[in-house]
């Protein structure tokens, strides 16, 4: 089968370093680290500040990208990486913590505004806004002033159920993904 030589770049938002790891706003990372491992990408490497593994998903060459620049330059990491592969924006997904969804639930949306998320904030700037936002829903601690800490809490035990499953399902599912359409691949998740 022949690659496809346009690539595609699938980012994962979080921050960097072993503190932050079981962080709700490191779910991003989750989900990459996961993908790498279920569609056997070979080991991350250092490149663009960020966490890079190149593989294939079908015919389609396939970067994974976590930006280890912390949350809020993370755009500056992505831009580095889509400059060298010459990524169109409507070839990139964002994989990023939402306070707005419900835990476990996933929305896909392209392009749109930051929603007060500084990673994604940080990407509008460096690359634009037209690009895959894949929202991994963590709910909301309930008040305004409680959501810092609760983004850069970890999840808890009562989460693993859920963040396992949804974890899996995306990293099954993710060639649907660049193979079929965004839509598609979010009902195959639901299935």
């Amino acid at each position: 089968m022949a690659v496809d030589a346009t690539p595609y770049l699938i980012v994962g938002l979080g921050n960097p370093g072993s503190q932050y790891s079981l962080n709700r706003h490191n779910i991003g990372f989750m989900a990459l680290d996961i993908i790498a491992d279920l569609q056997n990408f070979p080991s991350f490497k250092s490149k663009f500040s960020a966490h890079i593994s190149e593989g294939r998903l079908g015919q389609h060459k396939v970067i994974l990208l976590k930006p280890q620049t912390y949350m809020n330059l993370s755009g500056r990491s992505v831009a580095e990486a889509v400059k060298f592969y010459k990524i169109s924006l409507d070839n990139i997904y964002v994989f990023h913590d939402d306070l707005d969804l419900q835990p476990g639930r996933v929305k896909v949306k392209l392009g749109g505004g930051a929603g007060g998320h500084n990673g994604l904030r940080s990407l509008d700037q460096c690359i634009g806004q037209n690009y895959w936002r894949i929202r991994l829903g963590i709910g909301h601690p309930g008040f305004k002033d409680a959501v810092h800490g609760y983004v850069l809490g970890n999840f808890h035990k009562d989460d693993e159920e859920w963040l396992t499953a949804l974890l899996a399902k995306i990293g099954k599912t993710i060639p649907n993904l660049v193979m079929d359409t965004p839509v598609n691949w979010l009902n195959k998740l639901y299935q």
